[in-house]
């Protein structure tokens, strides 16, 4: 890979949300819309990477019942706890299974695999990894 994997724009952005800084509600749109398409992308990691962005946080406003991120980024201990209890599941180990039931769902793996010219078994080895990373991502930025 040729370029270094860089997501911190997008997490800057939902950051901002999260502050009530609704200016960049056009930006994480346009953002959601590219990386929804996979476009301008340079490699199988930053489209599975960009794949997880946008069921994640797809999977944080359903979790939260919610598409506000700054009154998201208000919930207290206690109503994460409750939330947690209602959905069976905290919401990092919710977030990641969405990510990586994806991948199984949707033959991800597969068409990673024929459109990036890899190795299925090269791809999968980043699967559950790159969940993690992208979900500390959403819980770094909720905290």
């Amino acid at each position: 890979m040729t370029t270094e994997l860089e997501f911190s724009e997008f997490f800057k952005i939902l950051n901002g949300l999260k502050e009530g800084d609704e200016t960049k509600r056009e930006s994480l749109n346009s953002i959601l819309k590219e990386f929804k398409e996979a476009n301008n992308v340079e490699s199988f990691l930053q489209e599975l990477g960009q794949t997880y962005i946008y069921i994640g946080l797809k999977e944080l406003f359903e979790y939260a019942d919610s598409n506000n991120l700054n009154f998201i980024g208000q919930l207290s201990k206690e109503e994460w706890n409750k939330l947690a209890s209602t959905k069976n599941c905290d919401l990092p180990v919710h977030l990641a299974n969405k990510m990586i039931n994806h991948v199984k769902d949707n033959n991800l793996l597969e068409r990673l695999s024929i459109k990036w010219k890899r190795p299925e078994r090269e791809i999968e080895k980043h699967i559950m990894p790159m969940a993690a990373y992208i979900t500390e991502g959403f819980i770094d930025v909720l905290e």
